[in-house]
């Protein structure tokens, strides 16, 4: 464990000390041909997009495949898709606004990204053609999502709708617990018995300690409920003595710090966590490794189930989310919009980019959220049966519907539950929305988040995770919160509270 430790802490070191940019060149996408034998009055608009990591059937890509031929057919539009590669997928886009013919549409899930393009003047309004052609998404899209894009009355975004408000939920094994005599914890303290177990006591009985107490992401990602049990979330707004004032500041967060740091001292909190993506915990996960975690709400279909397969002893339950010293408890809430959908300023059509949202948002999202019926699914005696081997082979349907997603919970239920009650993925969806923290700023991003928001989420990762990974004392918070404040923070929280008072009077 201790080489472990030291190497994982050398990692580190390299990891914070390097911070690369990637460029990228634009081109516009081809169609093999389909353009140039479009009918003369049809339009063409070009868009870029999040390919969310889903790839294509064989003889098919993102600009030939059945569900963008269903998008195009419905609306007389033809689409040219490209697919930036998903690492530095922002910083292309910067790249791609920059050259001398930018597409008709961008997609970005980053606020400080869309703001920032805002500040510029660089995109165009949308009001006028979301009243002339946008009538699903007026109906499905609510007032809040709308404020969150319109700055000073102009709307500059068309958003995409997260479909669940939290994410994230505490699983454990409860062969472990059995096997080492303890009961689910419900208490920090308790959790924390428990993990110090998981990683002293051999909880797989193959006589090596190679087990994780608790395993998270980098960034500090996977710490959700850990953290509620202080009172805090991460990149939140909360309300103190009539005034909103940034999480990641607050006394309580330092708290937070030290109770992780504790963990890491103790060898209980996985040395290796600022190395950990989402496949590399997922692997932890899947092997064994890792027996209690903050999962997502969908880990039961992938990582416990591939656990469940490997190790046929594997009994996963789902945990009360932990209470702290002073009963604070919860997980953060997710932003009421997924994605962005910018419109260049010099795009000449924007009719057909709100007309082809529209779709999406419309007549369109069931069979892009669902696939097509009686390929993909089916309904037996009322209920939403899956073909998995056809659901997965066309995942892919995804990068067209998420650009414009709604939410109906109605289709939201069957869906999750028709792909296996098993996973239980709407009962952790409503436990999870049962326990959120709600983050006091809704509104849309300030011009000052669009200066100084990257800059200040890089300077919060590194200082939280060298804290954590015994690199600088805890005290380092505190230089930590003089530093977020003088490179932009107090510009932020003027905003913040300009708009706090606007709203609240």
């Amino acid at each position: 464990m201790k080489k472990r430790k030291k190497a994982a802490v050398f990692a580190i070191l390299a990891m914070l000390a390097s911070f690369t940019t990637a460029g990228c060149s634009f081109q516009a996408g081809g169609k093999n041909g389909k353009e140039a034998s479009n009918a003369a009055d049809a339009p063409v608009i070009r868009i870029v997009v999040n390919s969310l990591g889903l790839g294509f059937p064989e003889g098919m890509d993102e600009n030939n495949n059945p569900y963008l031929t269903y998008i195009e057919k419905n609306t007389g539009v033809q689409v040219n898709v490209t697919l930036p590669p998903l690492n530095g997928y922002d910083e292309k886009l910067n790249v791609i606004m920059t050259s001398g013919e930018p597409p008709d549409l961008l997609n970005t899930s980053s606020a400080s990204w869309f703001i920032n393009y805002v500040n510029q003047k660089a995109l165009t309004p949308l009001n006028d053609y979301i009243e002339k052609y946008g009538a699903n998404l007026k109906a499905k899209i609510p007032k809040e999502a709308w404020d969150n894009v319109t700055v000073d009355g102009n709307i500059y975004a068309i958003p995409s709708l997260s479909e669940v408000k939290g994410t994230e939920i505490v699983y454990a094994r409860k062969d472990w617990l059995d096997k080492l005599g303890l009961q689910p914890p419900r208490t920090i303290d308790e959790y924390t018995a428990v993990m110090k177990a998981f990683a002293e006591r051999d909880p797989d009985g193959n006589g090596m300690k190679d087990t994780f107490g608790l395993s998270i992401l980098d960034r500090l990602g996977r710490t959700s409920p850990f953290l509620g049990a202080f009172g805090v979330q991460m990149n939140a707004w909360y309300e103190r003595d009539g005034k909103l004032v940034y999480s990641g500041i607050l006394p309580e967060m330092k708290e937070a710090l030290a109770y992780f740091r504790n963990l890491y001292d103790q060898n209980i909190l996985d040395p290796e966590f600022p190395l950990n993506k989402i496949d590399v915990l997922g692997k932890k996960i899947a092997t064994g490794r890792v027996g209690l975690y903050s999962a997502a709400w969908s880990d039961t279909r992938t990582y416990i189930a591939e656990n469940s397969k490997n190790d046929p002893k594997a009994e996963w339950i789902p945990l009360e989310f932990p209470i702290g010293p002073n009963l604070g408890h919860g997980v953060y809430s997710t932003s009421n919009i997924r994605s962005y959908n910018v419109v260049p300023l010099k795009s000449k059509n924007v009719e057909s980019v709100v007309k082809f949202l529209d779709f999406i948002a419309g007549p369109g999202q069931k069979t892009l959220k669902l696939g097509f019926e009686n390929e993909v699914w089916t309904l037996v005696d009322k209920k939403l049966t899956i073909r998995f081997e056809e659901h997965t082979k066309q995942g892919y349907r995804g990068i067209y519907g998420s650009l414009a997603d709604t939410v109906e919970r109605d289709m939201t239920r069957d869906r999750l539950n028709g792909l296996g009650e098993q996973f239980r993925l709407y009962d952790n969806v409503q436990r999870i929305e049962s326990n959120l923290m709600e983050n006091r700023f809704n509104g849309p991003p300030t011009p000052a988040m669009g200066k100084h928001q990257v800059k200040l989420s890089k300077l919060q990762e590194e200082t939280f995770t060298r804290i954590i990974a015994g690199m600088s004392p805890i005290e380092e918070f505190d230089a930590f919160v003089k530093k977020w404040k003088d490179a932009g923070g107090d510009e932020i929280t003027g905003e913040v509270n300009e708009w706090w008072r606007e709203t609240s009077k």
